[in-house]
């Protein structure tokens, strides 16, 4: 049985000499919820960009047992579901309906399945009215739901968030946290929000300065003052 994730000893330094990623290493098995947590710049967007090709360092990464090389990435991008900060980076069609069929469309979909595929995305993020909304006349929360309902589509066997809960209002993050938890795949969080990986996500990555640093069960994690504090976080 192959890993959902399997990163190993991988090192990314950006052009202009900074290292963002220094001999990461980190497995997660099918299903497994994890937190991906750390300091600003400590290279946890750059990890993400990784799993689906966008980014491309030393070392291996492999997702969903591919390899994630030029010749898989259609395969890769199919498996793994990348939902960016700010949703309007993954929003820029005329309106919800083709934001969300735009996945499948590109993976050659019959018509009818592509129509399935939305209608079910959409109901999975509680959106299921929205289908003819303009996704730019939409409020933070729904843009955030609308973004991940455009990965769902593809199938993913992984999610993998960034921020999920940054700029949500109180309300709008509560409800976002009730659908990640009711949705079944393996999930990879990148987070500030340590009271929503408490919640959610039983196990804690902690990366700092490029390199993970802890790695263990969310609740010993963030229970650990000194550890916290250590790597520029504070306990929820």
């Amino acid at each position: 049985m192959h890993h959902s994730i399997e990163i190993k000893d991988l090192s990314f330094t950006y052009p202009d000499g900074h290292p963002a990623l220094q001999n990461v290493s980190l497995t997660i098995a099918p299903g497994e919820k994890v937190a991906l947590v750390g300091p600003n710049g400590a290279g946890k967007s750059t990890l993400l960009l990784h799993l689906n090709g966008i980014l491309s360092g030393q070392g291996s990464v492999r997702v969903c047992g591919l390899s994630v090389a030029k010749e898989n990435l259609a395969r890769v991008r199919a498996a793994v579901g990348l939902v960016f900060q700010n949703p309007d980076d993954q929003l820029f069609s005329p309106t919800v309906f083709d934001d969300v069929a735009y996945g499948p469309i590109y993976q050659g979909l019959e018509r009818e399945e592509v129509e399935r595929r939305v209608t079910s995305a959409l109901a999975a993020v509680g959106m299921s009215g929205y289908a003819q909304r303009v996704s730019h006349h939409l409020s933070a929360g729904e843009k955030k739901r609308i973004a991940i309902a455009t990965v769902l589509s593809m199938n993913p066997e992984v999610l993998v968030l960034d921020e999920p809960t940054a700029g949500l209002d109180p309300r709008a993050r509560r409800g976002l946290i009730r659908l990640l938890g009711g949705l079944p795949m393996t999930m990879l969080v990148s987070t500030h929000d340590l009271a929503m990986a408490r919640e959610l996500l039983p196990r804690t990555v902690i990366l700092d300065e490029g390199r993970v640093v802890a790695d263990g069960p969310t609740e010993a994690l963030l229970a650990n003052a000194a550890l916290l504090e250590a790597h520029g976080l504070e306990m929820p």
